[in-house]
């Protein structure tokens, strides 16, 4: 059986990974992930995003970045934004899920959501939210980790090919 080991990164440990999460991106996005990038999506395409977006809300404290290995290879990871409006201290948000191709159905997006509740729970958080490609190969994994769909807005987003309009499913979860 695989072992799959998640672990949220801290600040000082963010440099040191940031190549293998590019890598995972761009891995994802080509092969028609939509997590809000186009194709052709290059490494350095995912080092400027995750230098220039996540990194410094992870410094911040506005975000937290979860990363998964599966065997010891870098397999996936996934962001929860924390950093909320004063009115919704209690809320969170999912985003940016990524499982690397040859690391799907072995369980590595099942741990990276189990980190993702821990690390709401950690936070006093009460309510995590997402959003998804409606009809998505995730939306599946989203309900098994108890996701409930709140509604669905069609034509919201370019599929990854940057050609077609696909519909968008919003989902919540109670902890």
């Amino acid at each position: 059986m695989a072992e799959i080991d998640v672990q949220t990164l801290a600040a000082d440990a963010l440099d040191a990974q940031a190549e293998a999460l590019a890598a995972i991106m761009a891995e994802t996005v080509n092969d028609g992930a939509a997590i809000g990038f186009l194709q052709p999506f290059s490494t350095a395409d995912g080092l400027a995003f995750f230098e220039g977006q996540v990194f410094p809300e992870v410094r911040a404290g506005r975000r937290r970045l979860m990363m998964a290995w599966l065997d010891g290879v870098p397999a996936g990871s996934v962001q929860l934004i924390v950093a909320m409006p004063a009115n919704q201290p209690h809320r969170s948000e999912v985003a940016k899920m990524m499982v690397a191709p040859a690391a799907r159905r072995q369980g590595v997006g099942r741990a990276l959501m189990a980190a993702v509740d821990a690390a709401a729970l950690e936070l006093g958080k009460k309510l995590i939210t997402l959003d998804t490609r409606t009809g998505d190969v995730s939306e599946p994994l989203y309900r098994a980790a108890g996701f409930v769909e709140a509604g669905v807005i069609p034509g919201y987003a370019l599929d990854p090919d940057g050609v077609s309009l696909h519909a968008t499913t919003y989902m919540y979860k109670t902890l």
